[in-house]
């Protein structure tokens, strides 16, 4: 319980369950609670810059709606400083001598301004509010457009550096923030300009009047900043909780950890865990409920005495003669104005502050990926099938220090099998992926037709290129989409799919499917279906099919399907390449690849061994020992006649 109400690193690493606690994102863990760290008047210069990029936002996608939003904050300011000035204009004939009749007739035309005036700031703050209504979800909605577009374009091995993927979880987050802030913008442009106008008013009415408005609205000021500061560093520790809760949650109601839950009798253990962090949470809103009664308390006392001294000095003043009592009048009206109007302006300027550090984050992450944009050339390939060839060839990946490849050289030619093998780690996905342009070297050279990768224009490398990888993506879609996302420009071809669905076994899953390949394939959805991990391998399968390019990378194709059917699809993956193909398989199963044209053993990044089956074979090397160890796999079981001739 304590380290929620401390959140000390010694504290959190108590909790049985979740250690240290779980968070988003290092954005998160930089940000959340910023406001804390620094005081208002920090805040408040910080301001400017914060605001700066959420405005060009706004400009690039509704410039009306921000015009508008500042216009019509303007214009309500005046109409709040005509109000308070009609006021005045009011009180002084009311408070004059003579009859009522003529009293009022003389405050009639300022009664009407009046009216005019708090009617125009009224459709002034309307128009405001509708306008930020529009402007906010527009530049959400540029700001991931933008992010998304430039994340999609970086290299591949920058979606793999960790610090770059949290930077991206940060800057979705700013995303996110944009309609915070400028929501809270428009708030702190309302109460700025009601407190320029209340000080305006109070100034042109008589001088002195402007510290008076000063003194009372600091205290509840403070006061406000406080309970701000409360109700967000108790939010902070509720946050943690409230995302253990809903994972200890979402486990018990999983159907994936149903069956272990249930098998193991881990249910009443779970929901203690859940029993005691509830306990936990709900100790923390009432320990809030209370410092937000004191802090409360301690304000409004604070403001309480700040009011009496400030009306104390406004009858002094009006005791001696130095304003009149209509000036006191609209006074105290100005002066309850620029109080509610400060409060705004804090909570707002915590809010944007806070959030526009995310929106910042947004910015690097969107500058950072530009940097990290795919390289390439522009010489196009040729249309006829080319040679891919890899020379001396290295690649680390970011932030490791050793080799995930060193020195390697392949050559795959059209019409060619080639295959990968090796021990898990030794660089087969890898030198695949370089292949076939996804990753650059780091040294040595990967040439398509003798031309360098770097030289060439690598979408049309991809052109060439499909992949059916052992960790594919299990898209949220239809089975149609799911095979067809292979070439989205043939997403209607039926022939295509009908080709591919046959070659892959994919049909035959559609067949079994309540809606054919219309059914959706997300569990998690109303109306979806789940698939077993061979029906997914076929479809996968099926997504390489139908791209029908001349370039085929099958990494561990086959790894969920049965003997059986792993036979049949090795059987096509020759007829591919009968065609002119050129096909990658990396695979572990050496049964596999006896009749490849020629094999590729690397061990921790360098290629060992490489030639024909039957060239390993005689060579007694690594590939003949592993082959041998998967033999004695399937060899048959020693007789009970062999047993006994063992053991004489």
């Amino acid at each position: 319980m304590g380290r929620h109400r401390t959140g000390t690193t010694a504290e959190a690493a108590r909790d049985e369950l979740f250690g240290s606690g779980i968070r988003l994102s290092i954005g998160q863990l930089r940000h959340e609670g910023a406001g804390l760290r620094v005081g208002f008047l920090a805040m408040v210069r910080e301001l400017p810059r914060l605001m700066a990029v959420t405005i060009r936002l706004g400009r690039a996608s509704a410039p009306g709606a921000l015009a508008g939003i500042v216009i019509a904050e303007l214009v309500g300011g005046v109409a709040t400083a005509v109000t308070l000035m009609a006021t005045y204009r009011v009180l002084v004939p009311l408070m004059a001598g003579g009859p009522s009749r003529d009293r009022l007739l003389a405050a009639a035309p300022a009664l009407v301004a009046i009216a005019l005036a708090a009617g125009t700031a009224s459709l002034m703050r309307a128009c405001s509010k509708a306008a930020a209504s529009r402007l906010g979800p527009r530049a959400e909605r540029l700001a991931y457009t933008r992010l998304l577009e430039r994340a999609a374009n970086v290299e591949v091995a920058a979606l793999e550096d960790a610090g770059f993927h949290n930077l991206l979880g940060a800057a979705r987050q700013g995303t996110r923030a944009t309609r915070i802030v400028i929501t809270n913008a428009v708030a702190l442009l309302t109460g700025l300009t009601n407190l320029v106008a209340s000080a305006g008013v109070l100034a042109v009415l008589h001088p002195l009047l402007v510290p008076l408005l000063m003194a009372t609205i600091a205290p509840k000021g403070w006061s406000a900043v406080r309970a701000a500061r409360a109700r967000f560093a108790s939010a902070k520790r509720y946050m943690d909780l409230t995302r253990q809760l809903e994972v200890l949650g979402d486990l018990l109601s999983s159907p994936n950890t149903g069956p272990e839950i249930r098998a193991h009798g881990a249910a009443p253990y779970l929901l203690a865990q859940y029993d005691r962090l509830s306990s936990v949470a709900e100790e923390e809103q009432e320990r809030l409920g209370r410092a937000e009664a004191r802090g409360l308390l301690a304000g409004d006392a604070l403001s309480g005495l700040a009011s009496v001294a400030t009306y104390a000095a406004l009858g002094a003043l009006l005791f001696m003669g130095t304003v009149p009592l209509a000036v006191a009048g609209a006074a105290v009206m100005a002066i309850r104005t620029g109080r509610t109007s400060l409060i705004g302006l804090i909570m707002s300027t915590n809010q944007i502050y806070e959030q526009g550090l995310f929106i910042l984050e947004w910015e690097r992450a969107c500058g950072e990926a530009e940097q990290r944009a795919m390289r390439t050339g522009e010489l196009a390939l040729p249309p006829h099938p080319v040679e891919i060839r890899a020379r001396n060839l290295s690649f680390v990946y970011p932030h490791k220090t050793r080799p995930a490849l060193d020195g390697v050289d392949v050559v795959i030619r059209p019409g060619e099998i080639v295959a990968f093998v090796g021990e898990n780690g030794s660089g087969k996905s890898t030198l695949a992926k370089l292949l076939s342009g996804l990753y650059l070297p780091n040294s040595g050279q990967v040439t398509w037709g003798g031309v360098p990768i770097e030289l060439l224009d690598r979408r049309s490398v991809f052109e060439r290129v499909a992949l059916a990888a052992q960790d594919f993506p299990r898209w949220p879609f239809t089975a149609r989409v799911n095979l067809t996302i292979g070439r989205t420009d043939h997403t209607g071809d039926r022939e295509r799919l009908w080709w591919a669905g046959l070659a892959s076994g994919a049909a035959t899953v559609a067949a079994s499917l309540p809606d054919g390949w219309d059914t959706l394939l997300a569990r998690e959805f109303m109306g979806g279906t789940e698939l077993s991990g061979g029906q997914w391998q076929r479809i996968a399968l099926g997504r390489a099919w139908f791209r029908d390019a001349p370039v085929l990378v099958f990494d561990e194709p086959t790894s969920s399907l049965d003997p059986r059917a792993e036979a049949e699809i090795f059987e096509k993956v020759g007829s591919l390449a009968a065609d002119g193909r050129a096909v990658i398989l990396i695979t572990h199963r050496l049964a596999s690849v006896r009749r490849v044209d020629r094999i590729y053993v690397l061990r921790q990044g360098k290629v060992i061994e490489h030639g024909s089956h039957e060239s390993l074979m005689a060579d007694d090397g690594t590939y003949a020992e592993m082959y041998r160890l998967q033999a004695e796999q399937y060899a048959p079981l020693p007789t009970a006649d062999d047993k006994k001739e063992f053991s004489q």
